[in-house]
């Protein structure tokens, strides 16, 4: 993967950001998430940027003074980012996303195929719902956003492979088909520094399971993902993290992922499930679904403050892989939902600094949160 790119001056990153917002219809109060402070995204070599993914004095929860000068002063992402997509490594910074290039408007399917095609970075405002088959393939350096709440993708999905520091915001991306390019609405392969952010994913539930793919699927060595404040709905297979239990080799050291204040409703399981790796999933609402929460061949996870509701099985470690998986929770509302946790693990404390809500505003907060048009709320 290439070196990251330069971010500018905060005074060319503010007027960038106001130009962000006035697209989206948003106020002022949007465009500290772009601006932020940071004049460069360094690499994870970075002494005062870097924070190892398990070191063991990383903070895990918000407001130390101490996480904030870990994260590094060099490089801010944007404001309400939270989780591994926010922190250093895999040798690169922090994930900003398009911000220090151009801010580009896209009304058709073949602008946006160019725009993210392109080299270099690139705030990409996309303006419309673009119906079709296949996928848009996503370069290094990018931010995808949706104008307005309606604004998306049917039929076609967003595909990352072998690139990093890639934002997707705000965009209606549904029905994609198994058969379509790689089969999932939102496809990270291979790549790093991913944030997907305030999206309605989804398909529907009338054709068999594997009519469609994933909704949000990270593979082959995947990492620094971030996933939060999404509605994902009607769906079977939600979010595959490691696609196979052979690819061990491959997948072992990464697949870092956190899912939070995401509102899952109408599933039957991957919300998400992980093979090998090491999640967070925290402040989610699971709603009608079989199994949502899946570790599996090794993988650590901590679960925190997640509210399930109508979910036989809200948090499993067996039975689906040839290995078990790992799990520690605390805080959450099963809503009755019977648990096969077979294995307690040893991931209690993430490398970042994040902000774990109290499990009963959960409901209230995700449900008016998620989804599209939604930012600057």
């Amino acid at each position: 993967m290439k070196n990251p790119h330069s971010r500018p001056s905060r005074v060319k990153r503010v007027t960038a950001a106001t130009g962000v917002a006035a697209a989206l219809g948003l106020g002022a109060a949007a465009v500290s998430m772009w601006a932020g402070s940071a004049t460069a995204r360094p690499s994870a070599g970075s002494a005062t940027a870097r924070l190892s993914a398990g070191s063991a004095a990383a903070p895990s929860s918000a407001g130390s003074a101490a996480a904030a000068s870990s994260a590094g002063s060099a490089a801010v992402p944007p404001d309400s980012m939270q989780g591994f997509a926010a922190i250093s490594g895999d040798g690169h910074g922090p994930t900003t996303g398009g911000v220090g290039g151009p801010t580009v408007t896209a009304t058709s399917l073949s602008q946006l195929e160019t725009e993210a095609a392109s080299s270099g970075p690139e705030i990409i405002m996309v303006n419309g719902l673009f119906s079709g088959s296949g996928e848009v393939s996503v370069s290094s350096d990018k931010s995808i956003i949706g104008v307005g709440s309606g604004s998306g993708l049917t039929g076609i999905g967003l595909s990352m492979e072998n690139v990093d520091n890639v934002i997707i915001q705000n965009m209606n991306i549904s029905k994609v088909t198994a058969a379509s390019g790689d089969g999932d609405a939102v496809h990270i392969q291979a790549s790093d520094h991913i944030w997907v952010d305030h999206n309605d994913l989804s398909s529907d539930m009338d054709h068999g399971k594997d009519f469609y793919d994933g909704l949000i699927d990270i593979t082959h060595a995947g990492d620094f993902v971030s996933v939060s404040w999404n509605y994902i709905h009607d769906h079977f297979k939600v979010s595959l993290v490691g696609h196979s239990d052979s690819h061990g080799a491959e997948d072992t050291g990464h697949l870092r992922v956190t899912y939070y204040d995401n509102y899952f409703q109408n599933f039957d399981s991957r919300t998400p499930s992980l093979r090998f790796g090491t999640g967070h999933v925290f402040n989610n609402y699971f709603v009608n679904g079989d199994t949502a929460v899946d570790s599996r061949m090794g993988a650590q996870m901590l679960v925190q403050n997640n509210v399930f509701s109508n979910v036989d099985h809200p948090i499993m470690t067996c039975c689906l892989s040839s290995e078990d998986g790992f799990v520690n929770q605390s805080g959450n509302d099963f809503g009755g939902g019977t648990n096969d946790i077979t294995q307690t693990g040893t991931f209690t404390n993430p490398p970042y600094s994040f902000t774990l809500e109290p499990t009963d505003t959960v409901v209230s907060t995700v449900t008016a949160g998620a989804g599209t048009g939604k930012i600057g709320d």
